[in-house]
């Protein structure tokens, strides 16, 4: 499974959602406060990401502009400023954007047509083809594999913010409401129509900032089938911080469970030897909690620190029959079980052989692992 960048969106917005007006200036909806905050945001990323169109529109040059921020960058072991990227499908872009011309690296990504355009009319700056078509999880997958972008700051415009909302790609959502209106149907807009993941968004924080508000929201909703999303990370992280919860055992993994409503609703939790009783699961106790019958189940996913179990001596049923009996259809783990106390266990494949989705996200195993350090490998 490939592992992406933590992927940021930031945007400013009229009162009626707007991104922009149709007039040709750039219309401003940040404060000075907030724009040396977003300034602090780029120098904190490795990489900043922007559509052709947006460098079109308003050919940006998409800096840090502090002088001290990119001399802390420096000091860290960065490069003074985060990579550009920018996307295309057909590679048309102009070169001689200030994109091209100011910061450090830049690197274009496109279709194999469009890299064959950029070849004819080169551009300063890498060209990485991901195929016939553009795809967002390559795309992903190739900054945080090939160019070791860990945190990845994506700046617009509407068309990208949508692809990245609807495909379940962004991990968080930095949003500035300005006091103004636009009133004209024909400005662009921050999201556009798309099939986005269901649920409601979960509130990190919300600050004034002079006379604009920042308020910073994180996806919920579990993705589908056996592709991951961001929420999905975020719900495994917390199963693997309530795994350090266990009290330690010799004889039994420390493991944490959380089970999630499609809407993105936590349903319960759990953990290994939770309330004192020394046999209990995690995927058992999050399970006990939740009313049987409950019909969320149906489309929940189980998000387990280690793979549920299919044998076990303390009780008659264990894990991956539970979830088969509460009817949960996805599940999501780190760690799949080593042979530490049963040869050849496989909760994956027994669930997976009754029709449930399982996902493993090995970037992961080491935060499952951790709790579990005491005991023979």
């Amino acid at each position: 499974m490939p592992s992406y960048p933590y992927v940021l969106l930031s945007a400013a917005v009229s009162l009626d959602g707007y991104l922009d007006d149709t007039t040709p200036e750039r219309l401003l909806l940040s404060s000075p406060a907030d724009f040396d905050r977003v300034d602090e945001v780029r120098a904190s990323v490795d990489a900043i990401l922007i559509g052709a169109g947006t460098i079109r529109a308003d050919n940006p040059r998409l800096l840090v502009n502090s002088a001290e921020r990119r001399a802390a960058r420096v000091a860290a072991g960065k490069p003074e400023y985060p990579l550009k990227v920018t996307v295309s499908a057909s590679g048309e872009l102009d070169a001689a954007a200030n994109f091209w011309h100011t910061g450090g690296d830049k690197i274009v990504y496109t279709t194999e047509k469009g890299a064959e355009r950029l070849r004819r009319e080169p551009v300063a700056a890498d060209v990485v083809a991901l195929g016939p078509e553009l795809d967002w999880r390559a795309l992903l997958a190739h900054l945080r594999e090939v160019r070791g972008v860990e945190r990845l700051m994506v700046e617009g415009g509407g068309t990208i913010h949508t692809q990245l909302m609807t495909q379940g790609l962004a991990d968080e959502l930095q949003l500035v409401l300005a006091p103004l209106f636009v009133g004209d149907p024909e400005a662009p807009r921050l999201f556009g129509p798309g099939g986005y993941q269901g649920g409601r968004l979960r509130l990190l924080e919300s600050r004034p900032i002079e006379d604009v508000v920042l308020m910073r929201y994180a996806p919920t909703a579990p993705g589908a089938g056996t592709l991951p999303c961001a929420a999905d990370r975020h719900w495994l992280a917390l199963a693997c911080e309530l795994a350090e919860r266990c009290p330690p055992s010799e004889t039994a993994f420390s493991v944490g469970a959380v089970v999630v409503a499609a809407d993105g609703t936590e349903l319960a939790r759990g953990y290994s030897r939770e309330g004192g009783d020394p046999h209990v699961h995690a995927e058992e106790a999050a399970l006990a909690k939740i009313a049987a019958g409950d019909p969320r189940l149906a489309s929940a996913t189980v998000y387990s620190s280690l793979e549920p179990c299919t044998h076990r001596s303390s009780r008659p049923v264990p894990c991956a029959q539970l979830i088969l009996r509460a009817g949960a259809r996805r599940v999501v783990t780190a760690w799949r079980e080593p042979d530490t106390f049963v040869a050849g266990a496989d909760g994956s494949g027994m669930l997976a052989a009754q029709g449930v989705d399982v996902l493993v996200l090995p970037e992961y195993e080491e935060r499952a692992k951790a709790p579990n350090a005491h005991l023979p490998s």
